[in-house]
């Protein structure tokens, strides 16, 4: 039996599905990528950047508790994060969201029909 993403440690159904979208449906393809390249992927197939997000799939990866972020290795993901989404393609021309990401608004969800 190949456990769901789910399987790892603050992760859920929603995780689930924005990964199987990245093409990537089980624990241990994501476990064999590892966070960074995983989260890229995710990126590239269209999910918003979430900095918790991204320290909650890195802190699962580890077996910790999302919560358990704090201080200079969260600063340091914080950096790495920043990174990923710089190298990231740009979904969005609206002048609005860009500047409101800059300055670290978090962006607006988008309503499902």
């Amino acid at each position: 039996m190949t456990d769901a993403v789910s399987a790892i440690r603050n992760l859920g159904p929603a995780s689930d599905a924005a990964f199987a979208r990245a093409g990537i449906t089980t624990a241990d393809q994501l476990r064999a990528l590892g966070a960074d390249p995983a989260y890229t992927q995710l990126l590239a197939a269209g999910s918003k950047p979430h900095f918790i997000g991204y320290y909650s799939l890195v802190m699962g990866l580890m077996g910790r508790p999302w919560n358990d972020c704090r201080g200079a290795e969260k600063a340091d993901l914080r950096k790495r994060f920043d990174a990923i989404c710089a190298a990231s393609p740009k979904r969005e021309n609206n002048p609005i969201e860009a500047i409101l990401d800059e300055i670290g608004v978090v962006a607006r969800r988008e309503e499902t029909p």
